[in-house]
Order: C-alpha cells, then sequence, then structure tokens
C-alpha cells in the first residue's frame, strides 16, 4: 500500500490476519457471537494502526441508511429547544448520525414535508411538544417515531419521551399553597397543546385540594410583553388582587414582573410569582425566578437514544424524566390581609 492511498478493509483484515466479513462485523459492532474478543480487538488494533476509517457512504447505499434524523420543535428561538437539539446532537454524533433541525409552521403544525420524500431522506423522526397527528405530513408514518413532551396516547408504534410536566407543577403550586397562598392565578400559555393542559389540569387538582383555595385562570400568547399587558390588566382591574401567580413559562413569568414593577406591585412582598423552564432568563431579572428547572438536554439525549433504538429495529420503552422545583426570590409568604 502507498503512503498516498487511502487503507481499505482488506488491508485491516490482512493485518489482522482475518477475512474481510470479519472486519465488517467488528467495525459494524456486531462481532459479538461471530468472532472472540480477541479477534474483535485485533481488528482494532490494527485499524487504528492503519488510520482506516470505515466508507460510511459505501455502507448506506448497502443498507439503504441515510444516517439523518430529523428533529422537529415549535420555536427556534426558544432556549429550551436549543438545549433539547444540542442533546439530541450529541447522541446522534457519537453515532454517526445527523440532526436537522426543523421548525414546525404555527410552533404546533401540521409540518410539511421539507422534502421531496421524507422517507427517502431520513432515517427517522424526533419531534416536541406536538400531537402525533401534526407530523402525519412529513412521513412519520412510514418512518420511526419518537415524540417528546407529548401524549403518551398519541398511537401505537410511536415512543414517547416525557418530562414529569404534572410532578412539577404540583411543585409549584405546593411550594405556593405551603406559604399560605389562597388566591392564585394561572397565567397560561394561550398554546393547544398536551403539554400546557396537563399544566393546567395539576394545578386545579392542587389548589382544589386545600380548603379555601381558589384558582383563576388568565390566558396570553406565549411572550414577554403579552404577559405584562395580561398581568398590567389582572392587577388594575377592580376587586382583591392575587397573592400568587403561576406561569407556565418564564417568558410569562418574566413578563409578569415587569408588569407588578412598573405597577408598584412588590415581588414578592405582595405577590409572588412562578416560572417553568429555568431558562438563562430566569436567573437574569430581579428577583430571580422561583421555577420549575427541566433538563432539556437530557431530555434531548434520551430522546434521540429511544429514536436510534427504533432505527436499528428495536422497541424503544416509553420513559418520563423527574423535574424540579428551584426557589429563589420571586416567591415568598402571602401577604397578610385585612
Amino acid at each position: 500500500m502507498s503512503a498516498a492511498s487511502r487503507p481499505t478493509s482488506k488491508d485491516v483484515a490482512r493485518a489482522a490476519g482475518v477475512s474481510q466479513a470479519a472486519v465488517s462485523l467488528v467495525l459494524g459492532g456486531k462481532w459479538p457471537g461471530r468472532v472472540s474478543a480477541a479477534t474483535a480487538e485485533r481488528v482494532r488494533a490494527a485499524a487504528r494502526a492503519l488510520g482506516y476509517r470505515p466508507n460510511l457512504a459505501a455502507r448506506d447505499l448497502r443498507t439503504g441508511r441515510t444516517r439523518t434524523a430529523l428533529l422537529v420543535v415549535p420555536a427556534l428561538t426558544n432556549e429550551f429547544f436549543a438545549r433539547v437539539h444540542a442533546g439530541a446532537a450529541s447522541v446522534a454524533t457519537a453515532h454517526g448520525f445527523g440532526v436537522l433541525l426543523y421548525p414546525s409552521p404555527e410552533g404546533t403544525g401540521p409540518a410539511t414535508d421539507p422534502f421531496a420524500s421524507a422517507p427517502a431522506a431520513l432515517d427517522g423522526v424526533l419531534a416536541s411538544s406536538m400531537a402525533a397527528q401534526a407530523l402525519s405530513g412529513i412521513g412519520a408514518g412510514a418512518l420511526p417515531l419518537v415524540m417528546l413532551d407529548s401524549d403518551p396516547a398519541t398511537g401505537p408504534g410511536t415512543a414517547t419521551v416525557n418530562l414529569a410536566i404534572a410532578d412539577g407543577m404540583r411543585q409549584a403550586s405546593g411550594h405556593l399553597l405551603g406559604h399560605g397562598h389562597r388566591d392564585l392565578v394561572h397565567l397560561a400559555a394561550d398554546v393547544d397543546t398536551w403539554t400546557f393542559e396537563v399544566r393546567a389540569a395539576a394545578l386545579a387538582a392542587s389548589v382544589s385540594a386545600v380548603p379555601g383555595a381558589r384558582l383563576r385562570t388568565r390566558r396570553c400568547a406565549l411572550g414577554v410583553a403579552e404577559a405584562q399587558a395580561a398581568v398590567t390588566a389582572l392587577l388594575t382591574a377592580p376587586g382583591e388582587r392575587p397573592t400568587a401567580l403561576v406561569c407556565d413559562d418564564d417568558l410569562l413569568a418574566a413578563g409578569a414582573c415587569k408588569a407588578a414593577r412598573r405597577l408598584g406591585v412588590r415581588v414578592p412582598g405582595e405577590l409572588s410569582v412562578t416560572g417553568f423552564d429555568d431558562l438563562t432568563l430566569a436567573t437574569a431579572v430581579e428577583p430571580e425566578l422561583t421555577t420549575v428547572t427541566l433538563p432539556a438536554e437530557e431530555f434531548g439525549a434520551r430522546g434521540m437514544t429511544a429514536l436510534l433504538t427504533a432505527v436499528d429495529g428495536g422497541s424503544p420503552a416509553d420513559e418520563e424524566l423527574p423535574v424540579t422545583l428551584t426557589v429563589r426570590g420571586s416567591t415568598g409568604p402571602a401577604p397578610a390581609r385585612t
């Protein structure tokens, strides 16, 4: 082999004293039970010594694989989904896969096929925070599909990796109720998806279980300015003000705090505020937000692991990752009322 030539599997086989079939098995990770561990190590050592790298393009032509996964998210500008992508991409890269990031139109779909034929261009789809039926336009029915932060009852053949969203809302509401708050408002994201339905149901159940506690709901678009306007209207309306706001997202919580500050309402002295997600924004505002911390990168990594299992013909199990309440300065005891 000349110094300028590229080593081949035949060169590796010759150096290791094995067949090319054995080289293919070892470097493809399919050697257990077919060749000995000692032989496998000898092949790997020969490949390292020669600087051999498998020809992935040729292998993919033989197997019909593209080694590409599509990650569908509601928005590219949201930090949470950027972290999900980072976790998913780290796992995909470790397995020789690429990840295409695709924002679904209107946030929750229906998503249209960004290719002439998604099944021909992709090996699988990972989709976050939307209904499975919203993905039919990109050939999800013909591809392995793993859903993130979505209803586990979306249909047969779909694996789901979720965060313990309901428990997170129970932790947030329990924190406020434990501080004596009995007049709460749910600042709810005006987005029609399963994850926000779960938050609303868990919060309502927690408040209804405490005698004398009441819960009102105000819906608004998912943004700081929209939340500020909604909370300004709430705090200036006739009647008694709530003592706590439970927000579906840190963006909403930041808007709520901004409205309170401009109206001279002290947080948390007169109004406690909780968020959800634990974005960088949560520690950029003053006071810093009490919020439900979601392990976004691990979430994306677990989702991609499940998808690669499905791509390889396995049956990934549904998962639910725990979440935690991070208590900071935006919450405190309920103010005394006359």
